[in-house]
């Protein structure tokens, strides 16, 4: 069960021509893409040609106006598909993390922050909103009933008066 370690002197060479394969393969890449966009711009670009009539320059312009203008449609239609893919991936890893149920919640930062504070920062500058809620209560004044008082004073009085009812409700039953 000995594991074989490796010194700190062949992890160095290793992780130097790890390194130097990475350089390289970039280096091929960029020249790969410098000669495929100059292989593009041949195949889609013809050379300019200028003469001196001013017809025939302004006929050059159109045209150009034109390609740009194809170009642009098709810059705007990728960028708008990048954009829904974009917005899929997101949506998926969202499911994808919903699915796994581990879900961890990021720790937040204790902000002291007035009431009136946060709502500038979620208003806006431009809306001023004060906490004062007691400034916009309406007055009541209090008022004391007096018969609520002289029927919890005398409580035999009204045991006497449901004592009649009920003798109705049984003169009523026979």
């Amino acid at each position: 069960m000995s594991e074989k370690k490796m010194s700190s002197s062949r992890k160095h060479h290793l992780k130097s021509l790890m390194l130097q394969i990475a350089q390289e393969l970039i280096a091929e890449e960029e020249a790969q893409s410098l000669e495929d966009r100059k292989q593009y711009m041949s195949e889609n670009i013809t050379p300019l040609q200028l003469t001196g009539s001013i017809a025939e320059l302004q006929d050059l312009c159109k045209k150009m106006h034109q390609k740009i203008d194809v170009i642009d449609e098709e810059r705007y239609d990728l960028g708008s598909k990048v954009g829904k893919s974009d917005k899929e991936i997101e949506d998926l890893q969202i499911k994808v993390q919903d699915l796994k149920g581990k879900f961890k919640k990021p720790v937040l930062k204790k902000v002291r922050m007035s009431a009136d504070a946060m709502l500038q920062a979620l208003l806006g500058s431009k809306h001023k909103v004060s906490m004062d809620l007691r400034s916009n209560l309406k007055q009541v004044k209090k008022e004391v009933k007096e018969e609520d008082k002289e029927s919890v004073g005398d409580w035999r009085k009204n045991i006497e008066d449901k004592s009649d009812r009920k003798k109705m409700f049984e003169t009523a039953k026979e």
